[in-house]
């Protein structure tokens, strides 16, 4: 059973245009992201996957130039851009991961895909019931649920939003949240406008170049309580 690690990313982002490669202590958005995927240990194969649209041709080089498998395909139907990057590499569990999220937690990853179990779930996350801090969001499905979401979503936002079908169908598939005893759901990790740059950035510069966690950001933020303000205004969706 083979479990590839799908990150999707683009540069035409609306409220931070080109978010992935901005700068975060000496290495691009995109490149934090894929080194805590890898950290995770869980992954058969690391996919990025972009779009064919001419702004994305950059994301193709970084990817060659890394050596980092890569897929392209619709700029807007991003659900249909995953079922080909699945289908591409022969997903059997796939696991959905976004590019503006550079404070994954490795451990928080590997809980998530250590739950999910194919004969018992067809998708396991901690985003439905949220109890993570935003921005360590991972989504667990199977190939057949991606199928059948694939063939059966038909509204726009449904088709942007990889899993929104599948939320909205819990009679369709068996869903499991992952959830933790503290609920840090109000706290905002993830990139979409300056001000989260700016906090991820701050975070990277207070604890180091290298992989660190959810305990070890919540214990600097309870110490340096200037950071967590950075960003505190912009509220989660």
């Amino acid at each position: 059973m083979k479990t590839v690690a799908i990150i999707q990313a683009r540069m035409s982002s609306s409220r931070l245009p080109g978010k992935i490669f901005q700068d975060i202590a000496g290495k691009p958005m995109l490149s934090r992201v894929v080194e805590r995927a890898e950290a995770a240990d869980v992954f058969d194969e690391i996919v990025i996957a972009t779009s064919v649209d001419p702004s994305d041709d950059v994301v193709e080089t970084f990817c060659s130039s890394e050596g980092h498998t890569f897929f392209r395909g619709s700029l807007n139907d991003v659900l249909e851009r995953y079922a080909q990057a699945a289908a591409a590499v022969h997903a059997d569990v796939i696991v959905r991961l976004t590019g503006d999220c550079p404070l994954l937690d490795p451990i928080v990853i590997r809980t998530i895909v250590k739950t999910f179990e194919p004969e018992k779930y067809d998708y396991v996350s901690n985003v439905i019931r949220r109890t993570y801090p935003k921005g360590l969001d991972t989504e667990v499905f199977s190939r057949n649920t991606l199928i059948m979401t694939h063939e059966n979503a038909r509204l726009p936002e449904e088709r942007e939003h990889v899993t929104k079908y599948i939320h909205a169908h819990p009679e369709l598939f068996r869903i499991h949240d992952v959830t933790q005893e503290r609920d840090l759901s109000l706290f905002r990790w993830t990139v979409d406008v300056p001000e989260d740059l700016a906090f991820v950035r701050a975070v990277y510069d207070a604890l180091g170049n290298r992989i660190f966690g959810q305990e070890e950001i919540l214990t600097l933020l309870e110490k340096r309580p200037d950071i967590q303000n950075i960003n505190a205004d912009i509220h989660n969706s």
